[in-house]
């Protein structure tokens, strides 16, 4: 039976269902949608199913489609034919670039059971792979209704999420027990699942160790080493509103101890691009700006990297890189990628939701804290004097990453029986 707290949502979802064009189009606006595929929203679909049995893995924003892509990779190599969902632009774009032969990129339907139930109609998947916290009523719901088996995998539940859900604890153990396995990336989140509802947690690691670094083109990555040689040279990636301005200050403040200095500046939003160049550019700094094809030059201070997919690049060039979210109250940013790629780490004090990744780093001498412009211009200063530390300390970064790998063996043991069941 299904509680009244889940009754009454998916009532209100089927009674706003008409008013999501209206919803779309604000989201179009502000460059949250793509105008050309604008119906994968409402569950329609341009692309044929493929023959065979095919696996829907369905991820929120960049972070859980990147983590997902080793799972992807093992997939298809097995025979299964493979299905990605999210629900952001960026994602749809990486994952353009990204994903292996037999994979698909589709918008997640909104969270409207017609919706849904258009979506699974088309694809028919033969199981449901949700990574980390991705529960959407309706999409759990209308998948168990067709008789789409379901994992949780990744999975994760912060402590507030918890206090949350202890709020709605029946719906919660409604959404969890459809669940035929909730895969833990720690036994503090297989213990918070459980107590919600899951029916079988086991801990199988933190499939983000296993994704893949991310590429870079070789042509590029020779032509940027070019231009910057011999500088030194930092990274903040993934900032949020609020950061871009201090390290924007920072730079003016570290160029007079250093004048070769050149900031890379990688916004989590990549079509903020041109307003944080504007930021910067009213500091009185050189700015230039990656999407608009310029590079930078000797003249460059701050160069905005406001392209997708090309962090891997930057990171390549970059011998220390600043993790943004991190200063802004907002829970922090995914230092994987730049720990397998040879970065020294730095990060502000909310780092909440990867408290599991920071804590080693941290602790192992690979990333350090700083808590405010002060304490990341101080680090920074102390970093660049003494490039011995920087090296070893991007090395008990990698390091500290490659000991935690193993999370994609430890799943794919744990889904034999689902995936057994899809190849009969």
């Amino acid at each position: 039976m299904i509680p009244l707290s889940l009754g009454a949502y998916r009532l209100a979802t089927a009674a706003a269902a008409p008013f999501a064009g209206a919803l779309l189009s604000l989201r179009l606006n502000r460059g949250k949608e793509d105008p050309d595929r604008i119906d994968e929203r409402k569950g329609v679909s341009a692309l044929a199913r493929p023959e065979g049995p095919l696996v829907w893995l369905h991820g929120s924003s960049v972070g859980e489609t990147v983590s997902l892509l080793p799972l992807v990779e093992r997939l298809t190599q097995s025979g299964f034919n493979a299905l990605i969902t999210s629900g952001t632009v960026t994602s749809a774009r990486l994952m353009a670039t990204r994903l292996p032969p037999r994979a698909l990129h589709q918008y997640a339907p909104l969270d409207s059971g017609s919706y849904v139930r258009r979506f699974l109609a088309h694809w028919r998947p033969g199981l449901g792979l949700f990574a980390e916290s991705e529960i959407w009523p309706n999409m759990i719901l209308e998948s168990a209704r067709a008789g789409v088996p379901l994992a949780l995998v990744n999975a994760r539940m912060s402590e507030r999420s918890f206090r949350r859900w202890q709020g709605m604890s029946g719906a919660a153990r409604a959404l969890l027990s459809t669940f035929d396995v909730t895969l833990a990336q720690t036994t503090g989140d297989a213990e918070r699942l459980t107590a919600l509802g899951s029916r079988h947690a086991p801990v199988t690691g933190n499939l983000k160790f296993d994704a893949p670094a991310p590429p870079a083109d070789p042509h590029e990555l020779a032509v940027l080493s070019g231009l910057v040689a011999g500088r030194r040279l930092w990274i903040a990636a993934s900032t949020h509103p609020g950061e871009e301005r201090l390290i924007g200050e920072i730079h003016r403040r570290l160029a007079a101890e250093f004048p070769d200095l050149l900031t890379l500046i990688a916004p989590r939003h990549p079509e903020r691009g041109a307003a944080v160049a504007a930021e910067i550019a009213s500091l009185g700094l050189t700015c230039r700006l990656r999407s608009s094809g310029a590079r930078p030059e000797r003249d460059t201070a701050v160069y905005i990297c406001d392209t997708v997919g090309e962090l891997g690049l930057f990171y390549r060039l970059a011998g220390v890189a600043f993790m943004g979210k991190s200063l802004t109250s907002k829970g922090g940013q995914n230092p994987i990628e730049a720990a397998k790629l040879g970065a020294a780490l730095l990060h502000g004090p909310d780092v909440a939701n990867f408290a599991d990744v920071y804590a080693p780093l941290d602790a192992e001498g690979g990333a350090l804290r700083v808590n405010d412009a002060d304490e990341l211009a101080a680090a920074l200063s102390g970093l660049f004097a003494a490039p011995a530390h920087l090296r070893e300390m991007a090395r008990a970064a990698a390091q500290v990453v490659e000991r935690r790998t193993g999370a994609i063996e430890r799943t794919l043991d744990a889904l034999i029986p689902q995936l057994a069941a899809l190849q009969l």
